[in-house]
């Protein structure tokens, strides 16, 4: 077997079968790039369809936050282990492993019928998002060994994250209903699926030793408590109930960090919390999730509460945010070596704030047009967060180690993106008016994009190398 760290060209690597095939630099980026955007239509889909699918469930408003979170939350408890068993294990055994049961589990979400049923398919939906997300960046670097190549390959994967974020609303607004955008993304993913089979090569970087299964667990508990304190917070963040779970979270953590202290082989390498860079590839992705994703997730459904726009108008209003967001992370390789990765976070971050304060006023002014502006100076922002999170969280971690350091950033953005849905739906719901309740929400956003930026630039890198 060809170790990642060792290669220096392309070499064949051996396959789950007898035979060996060839890595194919192409059809690994093109085959990750569509699965990945496939999983990020899946996550985005409900942002449009959110007041349907509740009346449709009969969920109610301080129950809505799950049908929101329930794939964050399945791919923050998840992405870890599924980075290190990739490594381990084999990255495209896990990649077709993930795109498989995302295709399985988004199809049978279609069928669901109560509030519970639809949040525990999007849990499985999150976690096979997980498998796929976390082994993807993995194949890339193992097909794309040069710099040159890394830089221009995970360009081009992060551009696909916001194309798939552009493209879920719209897919979602434009079929007859949620049920059928569900049955369409569950028949794309299997369509990658049967693909992959044929073209993508085994890698992998082993460590020996079972899979972190106390980890995952310690993990995706205290993940659990958090998204529910932050729910229950809606209806008062004083209550005895709200504070037992910031507790119990907070514990659980601890426990978490003392398990991956003492197992052989750990979902994350505590060591590499000493190092700037990781540490700068995480906060970006925990406030992207926080600041980004946490508001534009509910962002839609309050406008067609409060402007009276249907699900297809609200998608093409947002797809000038994501579509941009698209064009700008497909262009961000043309900035290495003139910007640095955490500098391009930082500006994105800006640009966010930006944007938030841009668009105060815009639900309570009755038109959608007050938005445009905003939407515009976002999207760019969200296109430098996008095409600058991947390279730099290859880039935190060695060669060997590169679905963990992967899985480690987006386990942060998605950690970010429970949180951040949780708290934006609490706010934006505890005012009078839905004018007001926005407000709160974007000036609530636009603090955490500051902090951000703020967090990001003051990281630096310690040491000259990684250990």
């Amino acid at each position: 077997m060809t170790r990642l760290d060792s290669a220096t060209t392309p070499a064949p690597v051996r396959r789950a079968t007898t035979r060996d095939t060839p890595v194919r630099p192409r059809a690994t980026l093109a085959l990750t790039s569509a699965a990945t955007a496939v999983a990020l239509m899946t996550y985005t889909a409900p942002m449009v369809t959110l007041p349907d699918t509740a009346s449709d469930l009969h969920t109610p408003l301080s129950a809505q936050a799950w049908l929101l979170n329930g794939a964050p939350l399945g791919l923050a408890a998840l992405l870890l282990v599924a980075g290190s068993l990739a490594d381990d294990h084999g990255r495209r055994r896990i990649f077709l492993s993930g795109t498989l049961a995302l295709g399985l589990t988004t199809a049978l979400g279609a069928f669901t019928t109560a509030t519970w049923q639809f949040t525990l398919a999007r849990i499985a939906q999150g976690a096979a998002s997980a498998a796929l997300l976390a082994s993807a960046l993995g194949l890339i670097v193992h097909a794309f060994p040069s710099p040159r190549g890394r830089l221009h390959a995970t360009g081009v994967w992060g551009a696909f994250v916001s194309g798939g974020i552009a493209l879920g609303p719209l897919l979602a607004g434009a079929l007859p209903s949620w049920r059928a955008a569900y049955l369409v993304l569950g028949a794309a993913a299997l369509v990658v699926t049967v693909l992959g089979t044929r073209a993508l090569a085994e890698s992998r970087a082993p460590r020996g030793g079972r899979p972190d299964v106390l980890g995952a667990l310690t993990f995706g508990l205290a993940l659990v408590a958090l998204v529910a304190a932050l729910t229950l917070g809606r209806d008062g963040w004083l209550r005895a109930p709200v504070g037992l779970l910031f507790a119990a979270a907070a514990a659980l953590v601890g426990v978490f960090a003392v398990v991956e202290r003492r197992t052989g082989t750990p979902m994350i390498d505590l060591t590499l919390l000493r190092h700037a860079r990781f540490l700068a590839s995480s906060a970006g992705g925990l406030f992207t999730g926080l600041a980004v994703i946490g508001l534009f997730s509910f962002l839609p459904a309050l406008l067609q509460q409060a402007l009276g726009l249907s699900p297809l108008a609200t998608a093409w209003l947002f797809l000038l945010w994501s579509g941009l967001s698209f064009a700008v992370a497909l262009q961000v390789k043309h900035l290495a070596g003139r910007v640095a990765p955490r500098t391009q976070l930082a500006l994105g971050f800006a640009l966010h704030t930006i944007a938030m304060v841009t668009m105060l006023g815009a639900v309570g002014s009755g038109s959608w047009l007050r938005l445009l502006p905003g939407l515009v100076v976002g999207g760019i922002g969200s296109g430098l967060l996008n095409g600058a999170l991947p390279l730099l969280a290859v880039e935190s971690v060695p060669p060997q180690r590169a679905a963990m350091g992967s899985g480690a950033q987006q386990t942060f953005r998605y950690i970010g993106s429970c949180a951040g849905v949780a708290l934006t739906i609490a706010v934006a719901t505890s005012a009078d008016t839905p004018a007001r309740g926005a407000n709160l929400a974007l000036l609530v956003s636009a603090g955490l994009a500051l902090a951000g930026a703020v967090s990001v630039l003051a990281l630096r890198e310690r040491a000259q190398g990684l250990l």
